[in-house]
């Protein structure tokens, strides 16, 4: 088969196929770009046990029958471990994010030369900031943030070069870093949501399609949205968000629990991490 079809991303839900990973060895708060980091700057990073509990995810993904690949790490880049915002595969492309802090900048390069090196195809978005956490693909329609990282410019060009989709502006609330922060979809019927990041006509709209399971403010704070979907309902979670992986458990999700908590007190947690290559059977 031809190398377009290495890439194909449908919703956040089918069979986790193959995905990118950057480890977090240089990670550190060097200039506080979102809430969680302020609240953790002082403290700052344990690269070490980053690492190593990044490395248990790895592992745990491999054991799940996902091809996790890792993108080269570079110590100019201590946000790097998020891989999900340098990208994000929608159908059969795969976009270049556009970074919207000079802390980011770059990131995206390293991206490029990789897949330029993998001979995957790919568009580059070089004008707008957007960026893949506020991106999130459910069938034909593909839901955006407007935030403060992505712009409606970037939305409304991506909407030009998606014109077999429908794309859902859903503004949130600037102090929330990501729409991947307070909104992800689990299922065809269900997603989670802190909906006190969302405004009201963006509820409607995701309540008119989703049974919503809402996540409190302290679980949201722990990125209690941020889950990995990795198909047949199976869901990585963070060990603290109790309630959270109490109610997917009671609707039938097989949650698999891995400590990220190191990781996370830079403002992002298992989608944040992964950049999704291919899913389900295609």
């Amino acid at each position: 088969m031809g190398t377009i079809n290495r890439l194909f991303c449908a919703n956040e839900y089918d069979p986790l196929k193959k995905v990118l990973l950057c480890e977090p060895q240089h990670m550190r708060i060097t200039e506080i770009i979102n809430e969680t980091q302020r609240h953790y700057v002082d403290e700052n990073i344990d690269q070490e046990l980053a690492a190593e509990q990044h490395d248990s995810f790895v592992q745990s993904l491999r054991n799940q029958g996902v091809d996790a690949v890792l993108l080269p790490h570079n110590e100019d880049y201590p946000e790097q471990v998020f891989t999900r915002d340098i990208g994000f595969t929608i159908g059969h492309r795969l976009f270049v994010s556009h970074m919207g802090r000079g802390i980011r900048q770059g990131e995206d390069n390293i991206l490029i030369d990789w897949l330029e090196d993998h001979d995957y195809p790919y568009h580059n978005l070089t004008r707008n900031s957007i960026e893949g956490g506020d991106v999130m693909i459910d069938g034909e329609t593909v839901f955006v943030a407007v935030s403060g990282r992505t712009s409606e410019n970037a939305i409304h060009n991506l909407k030009s070069l998606l014109p077999e989709y429908k794309v859902e502006l859903l503004p949130i609330d600037r102090a929330y870093l990501h729409l991947d922060c307070v909104f992800n979809v689990l299922s065809p019927e269900e997603a989670l949501v802190f909906s006190p990041a969302l405004e009201r006509q963006g509820l409607v709209k995701i309540a008119s399609r989703y049974d919503l399971i809402e996540v409190d403010r302290s679980e949201q704070f722990k990125l209690g949205t941020n889950v990995l979907s990795v198909g047949n309902k199976r869901v990585f979670s963070l060990p603290g968000n109790v309630k959270v992986n109490t109610e997917l458990r009671r609707r039938g999700y097989d949650v698999i629990e891995v400590d990220l908590s190191e990781i996370i007190k830079s403002g992002g947690s298992f989608r944040c991490c992964t950049l999704p290559l291919l899913r389900g059977n295609t």
